[in-house]
């Protein structure tokens, strides 16, 4: 590890995997300087954030925020220059004095800045699948033709990352396959029957981790295993085939990754995005994470099962969808995206997430799109088709337009 300073770039800062960041360098302050935090809307967390860490930068993707936000540091922070909009987020993502970049923010919004710090050839921690969901060949390109190193921050992506021999891809060789593991999520025991009417508040209530309300939707779908499956695919240049969803209700084994020979390595932790986080940042060192040992005495049970897939038809989606072009992966995430943030609103029930998905998949034409453009471009065109499917699912439980 160098004697100076690492500086740190935080896309999405005040959000779960953010929070958990700043933890981890507050632990190590010898190792890691923050040099830009960056959030979305959340002005108040953003402020807390820069007078606690004192960036270089704070970006805000909304441009009013950031005039507000301006204007709060003008008098005490005067020297934290605030930048607005993707162009801020794309800005200190590549600026030459970033030495990494832990790129955290949810969904889409996140690829534009994520793709900036792999042209710019930087140690870019993705946080984000989507960016590998919706442009999996355009940003594993951008990574190899720039020197960028990429390293997975995802507890499942890492887990796998490590059981390959911890990066060195030379000595993995013999894969016979990669099992990645999901809980289940808080419905997994619940009644089939009641699936379709699960609230807002069940869907959050994950057992194992804290995580944001989207993400602990998508895993209450198992949605979030679906986008891992695509992330995975080019992550490990492992074709869906030799990917397999297991259930594994603990969360302490992470993923494996069986061998030809018919060995399986495991990576096993206490669930806290502390431990790939820290992997990440120390790579391919160690430091302290903040997170207690596993205590292998008092685990009862290693349980493992099959994916129900007729509780969870947002599995089979996300199979097609990787079998297909990128179009296809596209049009999964923003129907996703759109189809939780309504159900998140009460404005659809939890039943109605997967068929949005269904509908919008059924719809994408079988198309590669090869440039950032047509990937934006394509995305919309899929949120446009997801929000009118919000409505006619409104106006068909007779809730209005």
């Amino acid at each position: 590890m160098s004697d100076q300073p690492q500086n740190i770039v935080i896309l999405g800062s005040t959000g779960s995997v953010g929070v958990s960041t700043l933890n981890v360098i507050q632990r190590n302050p010898d190792c890691y300087r923050v040099f830009a935090l960056t959030a979305n809307t959340n002005v108040q967390k953003l402020l807390a954030q820069c007078f606690a860490y004192q960036p270089k930068f704070a970006v805000m993707r909304d441009k009013q925020c950031a005039q507000a936000l301006a204007q709060l540091l003008k008098k005490d922070a005067p020297d934290i220059q605030v930048l607005a909009g993707c162009e801020g987020l794309c800005e200190v993502a590549g600026h030459d004095q970033t030495d990494a970049v832990m790129a955290a923010i949810v969904g889409a919004a996140g690829l534009q800045a994520s793709l900036a710090a792999a042209l710019a050839g930087k140690r870019l921690m993705l946080a984000n699948k989507e960016a590998l969901v919706m442009s999996g060949d355009l940003f594993m390109r951008a990574v190899e033709e720039n020197g960028a190193t990429l390293l997975p921050i995802d507890s499942e992506h890492n887990a796998i990352y490590q059981c390959m021999a911890n990066g060195a891809v030379e000595f993995a060789q013999g894969i016979r396959k990669i099992l990645l593991t999901g809980s289940g999520g808080p419905l997994l025991r619940i009644p089939e029957s009641e699936m379709a009417t699960v609230t807002v508040e069940q869907a959050c209530a994950h057992p194992n981790w804290n995580m944001g309300r989207k993400i602990s939707v998508d895993s209450a779908t198992m949605m979030n295993k679906g986008l891992e499956l695509i992330e995975a695919k080019w992550l490990f240049s492992m074709p869906i085939e030799q990917i397999e969803i297991v259930i594994h209700p603990q969360s302490i084994i992470h993923s494996m990754v069986e061998y030809i020979d018919g060995s399986i390595v495991a990576q096993m932790g206490n669930p806290d995005m502390r431990i790939p986080i820290a992997h990440g940042l120390a790579w391919p060192d160690r430091i302290e994470s903040g997170v207690n040992g596993l205590n292998l005495l008092t685990v009862k049970a290693l349980e493992f099962e099959a994916v129900d897939r007729q509780r969870f038809p947002c599995i089979e989606l996300a199979e097609t969808a990787a079998a297909g072009l990128n179009s296809s992966a596209i049009g999964l995430n923003a129907a996703n995206e759109i189809a939780v943030d309504a159900f998140l609103h009460e404005l659809i029930p939890f039943g109605d997430i997967p068929f949005i998905v269904e509908k919008v998949l059924s719809k994408v034409y079988d198309a590669e799109h090869t440039t950032i453009a047509e990937i934006i471009a394509a995305d919309e065109a899929a949120r446009i088709n997801a929000r009118e499917l919000v409505l006619t699912c409104r106006r068909r439980a007779g809730k209005g337009k």
